[in-house]
């Protein structure tokens, strides 16, 4: 739907052993590689004989977004993908791949995907050069990101159920703003989840289409180079309308 929703789309490319082994141990890598039957990976996330290829592709096209100031659309999503295992329907961490690949000395990552970019922190948390932000509903799956979870360069900004537009504004102007700037990232990759809408059926947030817009939009006064890339967002109806609005949002 969303291919037939932006016509004008540009294909992406799979992404190379290199470019997976900067974020994930090459036992991960190679049996994902060696997957020939279905499997469950954990209790969300199944596996079969084409999930290698699918994802690595969704990583190597969010590697051509970052690079370009593009918006990856793929699937599967990534951010909770672990440096040493899938996780949460997510099999490689594709902005983290892409943050890696990019060329840029200083990165940040803007994560407003419902959820709590769990995998995105693992492979971040000892890299100075690279800000881990996240905006997620807490206490929720996958039960990290709490108010407690914070170093010099992970930002984790829980909030309650409920959180709607004036919520997730409010917290991005007083808490997100001032530390991406403070950090002055060359290159700024998000994590735009749709997931945080309030008829999505996985989560228990209100944010709206012009809530995403108006976030997308914040981000891109935060460096010079902005990208996205996709993560959730599980009502097929309503995601093509917030991924155009929050391209719009990206394109000022």
């Amino acid at each position: 739907m969303l291919l037939e929703r932006f016509p004008d789309y540009v294909e992406g490319r799979a992404a190379t052993d290199d470019e997976l082994l900067a974020c994930h141990t090459a036992e991960h890598v190679e049996r994902m590689r060696s997957i020939s039957d279905y499997v469950l990976l954990d209790g969300d996330t199944v596996a079969g004989p084409t999930t290698d290829e699918a994802a690595r592709l969704a990583a190597g096209t969010a590697i051509e977004a970052a690079r370009t100031g593009g918006f990856a659309l793929v699937r599967p999503p990534g951010h909770h993908a672990l440096p040493e295992r899938a996780m949460g329907f997510c099999i490689y961490d594709n902005v983290a791949i892409a943050a890696r690949a990019s060329g840029a000395e200083r990165v940040a990552i803007v994560d407003y995907d419902v959820h709590h970019g769990n995998g995105t922190e693992a492979i971040f948390r000892d890299d100075d050069n690279v800000l881990f932000v996240s905006l997620h509903q807490w206490p929720f799956y996958p039960g990290t990101g709490g108010p407690d979870d914070q170093l010099e360069t992970t930002l984790n900004v829980p909030l309650p159920a409920g959180s709607g537009d004036d919520v997730y504004l409010d917290r991005f102007a007083t808490v997100v703003e001032p530390a991406v700037r403070a950090f002055d990232p060359e290159l700024l990759l998000v994590s735009a989840g749709f997931d945080a809408h309030v008829e999505d059926p996985l989560a228990e947030m209100a944010v709206t289409a012009n809530g995403f817009r108006e976030l997308s939009r914040r981000c891109t006064q935060l460096a010079p180079r902005v990208a996205a890339v996709l993560e959730g967002g599980y009502e097929i109806d309503t995601l093509p309308r917030l991924v155009e609005a929050a391209l719009e949002g990206f394109s000022g």
